[in-house]
C-alpha cells in the first residue's frame, strides 16, 4: 500500500523523504490539537500535548477506518519552536508511528496557534486499504 522514498543523501532521522501511495483512498486531516474528550486543553508541555493530539489523530484514523500505519505525512507547528524541544516530540511522536516505515514529515515554528494554551497543532495526511475503502 506505501512505499517510503529515501534517495542518497543526509537523512533526518525519523521520517521519511517521501511515502509513495500504491494502493488505497487518500484522508486529509485538518490540524489536530491537544483537546481532552471534554473539549479542553491538556495541560502540561509539549509532550504531553503532543501526546493527546496523536490520540486524536488515532481516534480520526479508526473512525475512518485506518491507523498509524496508514500515515503518509505528518505536519507539525509547534509554537515558540526551540532546539531542545525535539527529543521530546520524537520521543512522543515514536511511540506512536510506524518507525520502520515513518511518515514524511515536516515541522514548522509558529508565533502562535488560535488557542495561548494550545503548543502544538499536527495536520497529516494516511491512506484508507482498499479492503476498507470499498
Amino acid at each position: 500500500m506505501l512505499r517510503p522514498i529515501n534517495p542518497s543523501g543526509p537523512r533526518i532521522p525519523g521520517l521519511s523523504q517521501a511515502m509513495l501511495v500504491e494502493s488505497g483512498k487518500l484522508l486529509v486531516l485538518s490540524g489536530h490539537v491537544p483537546f481532552d474528550s471534554e473539549g479542553k486543553v491538556v495541560p502540561g508541555g509539549i509532550a504531553e500535548q503532543l501526546d493527546q493530539v496523536f490520540a486524536n489523530i488515532g481516534e480520526t484514523l479508526k473512525a475512518a477506518g485506518t491507523d498509524f500505519n496508514g500515515l503518509i505525512s505528518l505536519t507539525y507547528y509547534v509554537c515558540d519552536l526551540d532546539q531542545s524541544m525535539l527529543p521530546d516530540i520524537r520521543a512522543v511522536r515514536d511511540r506512536w508511528v510506524n518507525t520502520e516505515q515513518p511518515p514524511a514529515s515536516s515541522l514548522i515554528g509558529v508565533a502562535a496557534l488560535f488557542n495561548p494554551d494550545v503548543l502544538i497543532e499536527v495536520e497529516a495526511m494516511a491512506v484508507i486499504p482498499e479492503s476498507m475503502s470499498a
